[in-house]
């Protein structure tokens, strides 16, 4: 039996600005929590953009040990911090779901999306919630949402630290019972099961992945078309 883990306690250092609040995180400790107002280059995954108006959104990252889970079960992470954003941000907002296999969605219209890199003995959490923006660049404003546009009166501090409370209790039970403890979390608030999708590697994929979608399964693969795809981008196909 593992022993049982209890909350990580964070230590909050915040800067005005920065390149990434990721960047930062690498010079930091499991435990230590990152936060700007603004970032000069904020990213996502497969290097995408992370675009927010200066003071306006949550921009943070989270630093957090493994124990001695496998490679295969550290790969759960982001979807394991995904459902402790989640579960935060329906305290401010619902319905919520999660879009395997980092992003949170209101209304079909991205809230928050989260980042996970590996640095050394460690994980990097890069969280970032659009909480007070309402307008957003013309190249997302058609996907994009935020608390605020959802009816929320939360600021900043107080998503941070809803978020905080949430991800060490999280990440706490994934360390000790394995993300198949989180699955049936996961699973209720999963977007894409039951839409034909494709999966990308790359922006420019010539062969994606592309099917029904039969959900996030318990190993944290997503299963497309009867197959387990276990990195990617998945994008909804439209209809007709």
């Amino acid at each position: 039996m593992n022993k049982a883990v209890s909350p990580q306690p964070w230590r909050i250092f915040h800067v005005e600005e920065t390149d990434s609040t990721n960047m930062l995180a690498r010079a930091g400790a499991p435990g230590d929590v990152f936060t700007a107002d603004f970032q000069r280059a904020g990213r996502g995954r497969l290097d995408h953009s992370w675009l927010s108006t200066r003071g306006k959104n949550l921009m943070m990252s989270a630093v957090t040990g493994f124990g001695d889970m496998d490679a295969q079960a550290v790969s759960t992470l982001p979807l394991a911090a995904g459902l402790a954003v989640a579960e935060a941000l329906r305290r401010f907002a619902c319905p919520l779901a999660l879009k395997w296999p980092n992003d949170i969605l209101a209304s079909g219209r991205k809230l928050s999306g989260i980042l996970c890199e590996r640095h050394g003995d460690s994980a990097i959490i890069g969280i970032g919630v659009n909480v007070l923006q309402c307008e957003f660049p013309p190249e997302i404003s058609a996907r994009a949402t935020s608390l605020k546009l959802l009816g929320s009166t939360a600021d900043v501090p107080a998503v941070r630290d809803a978020v905080l409370s949430s991800l060490a209790e999280t990440v706490a039970e994934w360390r000790d019972a394995g993300f198949a403890s989180l699955w049936p979390r996961v699973a209720a608030m999963d977007f894409l099961r039951g839409r034909r999708i494709s999966v990308r590697q790359l922006d420019d994929d010539a062969a994606p992945v592309s099917g029904i979608c039969g959900g996030i399964a318990e190993d944290g693969s997503l299963i497309v078309g009867g197959r387990p795809v276990w990195a990617g981008e998945a994008h909804v196909e439209a209809c007709g």
